[in-house]
C-alpha cells in the first residue's frame, strides 16, 4: 500500500474513531444525566419525609402550647400545620409512585400520620370544650408518644430505603462519569496517534513528491542543457560543413561567371547561393550565436535584436547597458534563451507591432525585461502557469526552470494591454551554480 493510501486509511480510521467515541460519549452522558436525575429524586424523597416529620412535630408543639396555655391564638397555626402535613404526605406518595415497596410504606406513613392528627384533634377539642381533665390530656399525650414512635419508625424505614437507593444511584453515577472520562481519554489518545501517523505518512508523501518534482526539474534542465549543446554542435556543423561547401560552390561559380559573364542562369544561381549562405549563417547563429561565447551577452543580444527586427517587422525599443561586462556562461545562456523565447512569443502570439527590450544591472543582479503591446495572454492560461505551470507550453516552462536553476526570478504579467516578462538573475551566482556545467559534452 502506498504512503498516500496509508495516510488516507489512518485519517479515515481517526475520523471514524472520533465519531464512534462521540456517539458512545453522548449515550453515556445521557445515562449519566438520567442517573443524576434519579439521585436528585432520591434526595427529594428524603427531603419530603423530613418535611413530614418537621410538620408533625410543629403541629404537636402547637397543640401542646394551646392545651397548656389555653391561648386560642395557637389554633390557626395548628390548623395550618395540619394542611401542611397532608400536603407533604401527598407529595411523598407522588414521589414514590415508581417504587412499589415505598408506596406501601407511604400508605402506612399516611395512616399513622392520620392517627397522630386524630389524637391531636381530640386533645384540641377537649381543651376547646372547656373541660379541664388533666388526666385525659395526659392520656392523649401518652397515646401521641406511641403514635409518634410508630410514625418515626415508618419514616426511618423509608429513609433507609431511600439511602440504599441513593448509594446505588450515586455509585452508578460515579461509574458512568468514569466511563465517560475513560472513553474520552481512549478516543482522543487513539485519534491523536492516528492523526500523528497520518501526518507522518502525509509528510513522507509530500517529501517524496517534492523529491520527484526536484528530480523532474533537474532532468528538464539537463535536457535543456543537452539541447543547448546539440544546438551548439549543429550550429558549428552548419557553419563548418554546409557553409564551407556553399562557399566553395560560390567560388567555383564565380570562376564560371568570369568565363561566361553573359550567362543569366549562372548569375541567378550566384544570387541563390548568396541567399543560401545568408540563411545558413542566420540559422547557425540563431541556434547558438558565436558572439555569445566570444564577446558576451550584450553583443549577442544586440546582434539578435537587429536580425529579429528585420525578420519580424516588429519595431523594437532597446535599452542595453554596457557596464556589466562578461557574466558566467550559464547566466549568459539563460538570458539569451529567455530573450529568444520571449520575442518568439511576441511574434507568434501577441500580434503586437512593437516591443521594448531592456537589459540592465540592479545592484548585484541583472534584469532582462521584454514588453509587448499586444492582446495579452488569456487569464486562465496565465493563472494556470503561475499556479501549477500547466497550459504554458514547453517554452515558458523551460524558461522558468532554467532561471530557477540559476537561483533567479521569473515574473510574467499580462492583460489586454500587453505582456511583460521579467527575468532577474544574480550577477555573482552561488558557487554550486558555477560548478554546474552549462552544457554537456558528448
Amino acid at each position: 500500500m502506498s504512503s498516500a493510501n496509508k495516510a488516507r486509511l489512518a485519517f479515515g480510521l481517526a475520523l471514524g474513531l472520533l465519531l464512534l467515541g462521540g456517539i458512545a460519549t453522548a449515550v453515556t452522558i445521557a445515562m449519566l444525566v438520567s442517573s443524576a436525575r434519579w439521585v436528585a429524586h432520591t434526595y427529594e424523597v428524603k427531603t419530603a419525609l423530613g418535611e413530614v416529620n418537621s410538620s408533625v412535630s410543629s403541629a404537636a408543639r402547637a397543640r401542646f402550647d394551646y392545651v397548656h396555655s389555653g391561648d386560642p391564638g395557637y389554633l390557626p397555626q395548628y390548623e395550618s400545620l395540619k394542611q401542611e402535613i397532608r400536603a407533604h404526605l401527598e407529595h411523598v406518595r407522588d414521589l414514590t409512585r415508581d417504587n412499589p415497596s415505598q408506596q406501601l410504606l407511604a400508605g402506612r406513613l399516611n395512616d399513622f400520620a392520620e392517627q397522630r392528627l386524630a389524637l391531636l384533634d381530640a386533645s384540641v377539642e377537649l381543651q376547646r370544650s372547656g373541660q379541664t381533665d388533666p388526666g385525659a390530656q395526659d392520656r392523649f399525650t401518652l397515646a401521641g408518644v406511641d403514635s409518634a414512635a410508630s410514625l418515626a419508625t415508618i419514616q426511618q424505614q423509608m429513609q433507609n430505603q431511600e439511602q440504599i437507593l441513593l448509594d446505588r444511584r450515586s455509585a452508578a453515577s460515579g461509574g458512568l462519569l468514569w466511563a465517560v472520562l475513560s472513553i474520552l481519554f481512549a478516543v482522543f489518545t487513539l485519534s491523536a496517534v492516528l492523526f500523528w501517523v497520518h501526518y507522518r505518512l502525509l509528510r513522507a508523501e509530500v517529501l517524496n513528491r517534492e523529491q520527484l518534482e526536484t528530480n523532474a526539474r533537474r532532468l528538464s534542465v539537463r535536457l535543456l542543457n543537452v539541447q543547448d549543446e546539440e544546438r551548439r554542435k549543429f550550429s558549428r556543423e552548419l557553419h563548418d560543413s554546409v557553409g564551407q561547401l556553399l562557399t566553395l560552390a560560390k567560388m567555383n561559380l564565380a570562376v564560371l561567371l568570369e568565363m561566361n559573364p553573359a550567362d543569366k542562369i549562372l548569375a541567378e544561381t550566384e544570387k541563390v547561393l548568396d541567399e543560401a549562405l545568408a540563411e545558413t549563417r542566420t540559422v547557425s547563429y540563431l541556434l547558438h550565436p558565436p558572439l555569445l561565447d566570444e564577446l558576451g551577452i550584450a553583443s549577442a543580444v544586440k546582434w539578435y535584436l537587429d536580425g529579429f527586427g528585420q525578420r519580424s517587422g516588429i519595431q523594437l525599443s532597446v535599452d542595453i547597458a554596457d557596464s556589466f561586462g562578461r557574466l558566467s556562461q550559464p547566466t549568459e545562456l539563460v538570458l539569451f534563451r529567455a530573450l529568444q523565447e520571449s520575442l518568439t512569443n511576441v511574434h507568434r502570439h501577441s500580434k503586437s507591432s512593437k516591443a521594448d527590450v531592456s537589459l540592465r544591472t540592479a545592484g548585484d543582479k541583472i534584469v532582462l525585461r521584454v514588453r509587448d503591446y499586444g492582446k495579452g495572454m488569456p487569464r486562465g492560461t496565465l493563472e494556470n502557469f503561475l499556479g501549477t505551470g500547466a497550459d504554458s507550453g514547453v517554452g515558458l516552462a523551460g524558461m522558468r526552470e532554467r532561471i530557477r536553476e540559476q537561483s533567479g526570478q521569473f515574473e510574467i504579467q499580462s492583460d489586454e494591454n500587453g505582456t511583460l516578462v521579467e527575468v532577474i538573475l544574480p550577477i555573482s551566482v552561488p558557487p554550486e551554480v558555477h560548478e554546474q556545467p552549462a552544457t554537456l559534452s558528448s
